[in-house]
């Protein structure tokens, strides 16, 4: 008999999504969760937003979990043998499970630049991370964060409400332009400069310096940025390193190669989360997303796949982000890439919605403002049907 009827490994969104769905699903089989964090499950989302802002505790932060669940916090699984069914824990010692799921999540990706071990830089992943970077704060005037995406623009307005002066150093044209569009990067790019936060953009980072502790960045053109301290915002990478140890098939964007139904190439194996790629019947191409939605929304499936379930996994990935309460943003995709933007509403208002369409199909759609449009590009991403642009 198996230590555990289903292993999940990982308790981050995804991991501790499918442990409340067995739940809540009457599963009556025995559950491990097994995550690295020294912290129970938590909000991550939290960590750039209420949490770094000091808004709420971090016990606030963790999630209601089931009561008879067998939770085991600051535990890797070292090893794991498909074939065996066993797994290797960190604390020592075997488990035997009849089922698994690899919720690993992600980890940052960290540039190697002359000047990285300084102190003052620093990556956001975990609670700790925040805990870090709001001490470093308490006595910095002047912030640079490198990236123009979700992690460096959140981070940028917790600090600015906080009095700092922050300063956004990206390679792409705007903040949040790479994946939503000049359009959208304007709007995004007007909300943070009139609260205050300044960007370098279409400069890449060339070096750090300072002596011991950061107090300059230099970008790839040689610009001096003077600075306090450093946030880094340069994404992060599918955690797969367990997956390729135990011989499963990886994909083509790095991830854990999984099914229409999340299983991984060895059967009774499933991947939810960051570092799960599938076969999306949604997209009708592989797909693997980085988020704590679409993680959660993963996590539940595989709840109801450990239980019987064989339908595809059809669910539209769903992404939200917030700046302060300056402005929320959501997202239904994404849209590998696009041909037309149909706007509706207007950013001059607050209030819009773009489409983004290829060979006139809907392949994405950012509202601010709108969520009730967001159902209907679901609708039309579910059916591929051709839409004409006026219709919308």
């Amino acid at each position: 008999m198996a230590d555990a009827d289903v292993l999940i490994v990982g308790a981050g969104a995804a991991g501790s999504a499918c442990a409340e769905a067995l739940a809540e699903a009457g599963f009556d089989g025995s559950v491990v969760l097994a995550g690295r964090d020294v912290d129970p499950p938590y909000d991550r989302p939290m960590c750039s937003k209420h949490y770094l802002r000091g808004e709420v505790s971090r016990e606030e932060t963790y999630l209601d979990l089931p009561s008879d669940l067998d939770l085991r916090v600051r535990t890797s699984v070292m090893k794991l043998d498909p074939s065996a069914r066993t797994a290797q824990l960190s604390a020592g010692g075997q488990i035997s499970f009849d089922r698994a799921v690899l919720a690993t999540g992600a980890l940052v990706r960290r540039l190697r630049v002359d000047g990285a071990d300084l102190d003052g830089v620093h990556y956001l992943r975990a609670l700790g991370n925040a805990d870090a970077i709001r001490a470093d704060a308490e006595d910095a005037e002047r912030v640079v964060l490198v990236g123009g995406s979700y992690i460096a623009c959140e981070v940028a307005a917790s600090l600015t409400v906080q009095g700092k002066r922050c300063t956004l150093l990206m390679p792409e044209e705007g903040p949040l332009s790479l994946g939503f569009g000049p359009t959208a990067g304007a709007f995004f790019a007007g909300v943070l400069r009139d609260h205050g936060v300044d960007w370098v953009a279409g400069e890449g980072l060339g070096r750090f310096e300072g002596d011991g502790r950061v107090s300059r960045v230099v970008t790839e053109s040689g610009r001096v940025l003077d600075t306090d301290m450093v946030v880094m915002g340069t994404g992060a990478a599918p955690d797969v390193m367990l997956a390729r140890s135990a011989g499963l098939e990886l994909g083509e964007t790095g991830g854990v190669a999984c099914s229409a139904t999340l299983e991984t190439s060895a059967e009774g194996i499933w991947a939810a989360g960051d570092a799960c790629e599938y076969d999306s019947v949604v997209h009708r191409r592989r797909l693997r997303i980085e988020h704590w939605e679409v993680a959660r929304a993963q996590g539940a499936a595989v709840a109801g796949y450990l239980q019987g379930a064989s339908e595809p996994y059809d669910e539209v990935p769903y992404f939200w982000s917030d700046l302060a309460d300056w402005c929320t943003l959501e997202y239904v995709g994404p849209a590998a890439g696009w041909d037309q933007e149909v706007m509706r509403g207007s950013p001059e208002s607050g209030e819009f919605t773009i489409y983004y369409l290829t060979g006139g199909r809907v392949g994405g759609a950012l509202t601010v403002g709108r969520s009730e449009d967001l159902d209907r590009a679901r609708e039309l991403m579910r059916s591929g049907d051709p839409v004409v642009a006026d219709d919308l």
